[in-house]
């Protein structure tokens, strides 16, 4: 399971990084009046802003989800190998740890 929710994980993210390279960014409207958007009659008049938008956010919706997915798959697999919570410390003296009397001590 937790395989799978990774390479999705993965995939979503690639996916995403391309689609906002892809996107024109706000200033790229001013080229288009010098004959410089053409190609994009792909998409309709519009351009695929909206498309790509709409796709890139619903994308980022599902890579937030697939990481909250795969936080709480750590969470259990933690829990279940007995790995979570601070250490505790000793409740008396005589549970403490003896110094090492083997170091050699330095006098100033």
């Amino acid at each position: 399971m937790e395989a799978i929710l990774l390479i999705v994980h993965v995939l979503i993210a690639a996916a995403v990084i391309g689609l906002v390279l892809i996107q024109q960014g706000k200033g790229a409207d001013a080229g288009a009046s010098f004959g410089g958007g053409a190609s994009q009659t792909v998409f309709g008049s519009a351009g695929a802003g909206g498309f790509l938008v709409k796709l890139t956010g619903g994308l980022a919706a599902l890579f937030f989800v697939t990481s909250l997915a795969l936080a709480m798959v750590a969470k259990e697999k933690a829990v279940s190998a007995g790995t979570v919570g601070l250490p505790t410390l000793p409740s008396s003296a005589s549970e403490a740890p003896a110094a090492d009397s083997s170091a050699p001590r330095t006098v100033d």
